[in-house]
């Protein structure tokens, strides 16, 4: 099968959407299918290229299989709201420009960002070919969440435009249960709905010992790290928190942070004004230096807002976390907290509470037996949520897609 996927992020990008995207597509060229995805030259989070690369018309590669066709987009850094729409319009232009000349029997559009749907529903007219709307985001609800916009017009137009491309795309592909009982509830048939959630990718993740180097150069021998590593945005409310890490006299615990986003330089600006010493920051790294930098981490932090819209949200984080046996503490409610509870492969606190957090951090420190049997609870979860497992059941929806569309 010929398939064209429609992409804002893409490796080496190191976020869920282009994480997920690249594991799918070469788990589907590895059974046979030629796949082509059609993304933009690699910027996110702070909208500067990556080395190697120009903001270029088009550019064409092949990464293990996969045909990749960069186009031409106006790059901005993920913290300015207009610039960031600008941007992702701008992507969605030359994505249907250029996918017009790609022969393809199906077309996937991921969410977020939003725009790559319109791209896929216009090419879907203009080809004749069925699309998929893969729903990793309720978007336009989550800007609401992170209070990028308010509640306005322009907001229920977009909601009006969201919901007529779930009802015109040929199936739904959402990332939680939740995000398919909220589009049941707008009047979305649950029949073409597929929930296939994000995964461990046990190839690359997997338990090892601290890495040795990394332990001697940021100093982190004898201390208990308590690590989050990814994108420091609007969305995570880390700004929040970080009073009370600064506050927080336990000598042994080290707080470390790795990544970049909207908010990296006020957060790192704000531990510096509170005199957060026992927290680290260190920039994104790449993909292929994650589980490294994982590895020095005894507890994962993956904390959201405390927003209903993040109840839906099930965060790629705990699945890298729990591949590698490292224990969870979850500021996030609804379906992440049922699967990590549900697997006892960590604890939760309440989102955006700092005390909290810490209360919880203790009482996991203080019992080594349970903190023992938890590590070992997550690399059951990562083993139940294996990204191959959940890329092949991914292929049969896309291929059960075309043939439905051709009876």
């Amino acid at each position: 099968m010929r398939i064209l996927f429609i992409v804002d992020n893409f490796p080496p990008e190191y976020n869920a959407p282009a994480t997920r995207t690249f594991e799918h597509c070469r788990e589907w060229v590895k059974k046979g299918d030629d796949v082509t995805v059609i993304t933009c030259e690699p910027n996110f989070p702070g909208g500067v290229l990556y080395p190697g690369y120009r903001n270029k018309i088009v550019h064409r590669e092949v990464m293990e299989g996969i045909k990749v066709i960069r186009v031409w987009s106006y790059i901005a850094p993920n913290a300015k709201f207009i610039k960031r729409i600008v941007d992702y319009l701008s992507f969605s232009v030359s994505a249907f420009l250029f996918g017009l000349s790609v022969r393809c029997d199906l077309i996937i559009a991921t969410s977020p960002q939003f725009f790559t749907t319109w791209a896929a529903f216009l090419l879907s007219q203009v080809k004749k070919t069925p699309w998929i709307f893969e729903l990793r985001d309720l978007w336009p609800e989550s800007i609401v969440a992170v209070g990028a916009m308010r509640k306005r017009p322009a907001i229920r137009m977009l909601e009006l435009i969201e919901l007529g491309l779930y009802r015109d795309a040929c199936r739904v592909v959402a990332l939680t249960d939740a995000f398919k009982k909220n589009l049941v509830r707008r009047g979305i048939n649950a029949k073409k709905i597929e929930v296939i959630p994000n995964g461990s990718n046990l190839g690359r993740f997997y338990p090892r010992e601290k890495n040795p180097a990394l332990l001697r150069k940021l100093g982190l021998g004898g201390k208990f790290v308590v690590g989050y590593i990814g994108t420091i945005g609007m969305a995570h409310g880390l700004d929040l928190l970080i009073k009370d890490i600064a506050e927080f006299k336990d000598k042994d615990t080290v707080f470390l942070f790795v990544g970049d986003g909207a908010t990296k330089k006020s957060l790192v600006a704000r531990a510096r004004d509170l005199g957060a010493d026992n927290a680290i920051f260190l920039g994104a790294v790449s993909k292929e230096e994650v589980a490294d930098y994982l590895s020095l981490v005894d507890l994962s932090l993956i904390p959201l807002k405390r927003e209903a819209a993040f109840k839906n949200v099930i965060p790629s984080k705990i699945f890298e976390s729990a591949a590698m046996g490292i224990p969870i503490l979850l500021g996030v409610e609804g379906q992440a907290l049922s699967i990590v509870e549900g697997f006892q492969a960590g604890v939760g606190f309440i989102p955006e509470d700092g005390k909290d957090m810490l209360n919880k951090l203790l009482a996991l420190k203080a019992d080594k037996e349970l903190f023992r049997r938890i590590g070992v609870n997550c690399l059951a979860l990562a083993k139940a949520y294996d990204r191959t497992m959940l890329a092949e059941k991914m292929r049969r929806v896309l291929h059960e897609s075309t043939q439905t569309e051709r009876t």
